[in-house]
């Protein structure tokens, strides 16, 4: 059998509070495998995001260990995620997090510059015209729309080329049509360039739309991994 691409084994995540300590996650075991698509549902406060930050070394387990890409995120400094994140990891919030005073083009290109890419803008245009924004270069976050900007961070999240895709909400800010629009470019670029898929949502029929469905329910998995129906 293959090695997953993340295996979370025993994790949990016990964070401290004004009434003590509060358990985020409980005891979480899970396999992702490369290529996979997986949507993570499951009520407000159940500990999704929380997952997801886990997923990428965005926060630290307190118990447990998360193996990504062969590397022991919990044994990793912050210099090494960084790294880790910058060249394997692309992720995709809910609200678009932006730097307002740089363009379009500016925003994507900055994860390629920090790599050391001689062509990022090159590259960064051509993402951007992947995701319909071939006119919207030189424009800054506040002179787009939030369908737009979410665009933009999706180009921003997907230029490097990414082993990982996570998406926390990302149509959350925006309407019904948007939100379809961004999710279909968002599969898109994602099978476009091979990525394992991990996704935050609300909406079953999001979710839906990923191969497999894991439900949390007060910060433990409520069922084993599904297929989505």
């Amino acid at each position: 059998m293959s090695t997953p691409v993340i295996s979370l084994k025993n994790v949990s995540l016990t964070l401290s509070g004004n009434a003590g300590p509060v358990n985020i996650l409980r005891d979480i075991s899970l396999d992702i495998e490369a290529g996979d698509t997986l949507g993570l549902i499951g009520p407000s406060g159940s500990g999704k995001s929380s997952l997801l930050m886990l997923l990428g070394g965005l926060e630290t387990a307190t118990g447990g260990s998360v193996t990504a890409l062969g590397h022991d995120l919990t044994s990793m400094n912050e210099d090494a995620l960084a790294e880790l994140r910058l060249k394997s990891f692309g992720v995709l919030f809910q609200s678009f997090h932006l730097i307002p005073t740089m363009t379009a083009l500016e925003n994507v290109a900055t994860p390629l510059e920090l790599a050391g890419a001689s062509d990022a803008f090159e590259r960064a245009k051509t993402e951007l015209e992947a995701v319909s924004l071939g006119k919207r270069l030189d424009h800054y976050p506040a002179q787009l729309s939030g369908g737009e900007q979410q665009r933009v961070a999706l180009a921003r999240a997907s230029v490097t080329r990414p082993e990982i895709l996570l998406a926390d909400e990302p149509t959350g800010n925006l309407d019904s049509s948007t939100g379809e629009a961004i999710m279909d470019l968002l599969f898109g670029l994602r099978e476009r360039h091979g990525s394992t898929l991990v996704m935050v949502t609300h909406s079953r029929e999001l979710a839906a739309r990923c191969n497999r469905v894991i439900r949390l329910r007060d910060g433990e998995l409520e069922s084993l991994p599904e297929a989505a129906e």
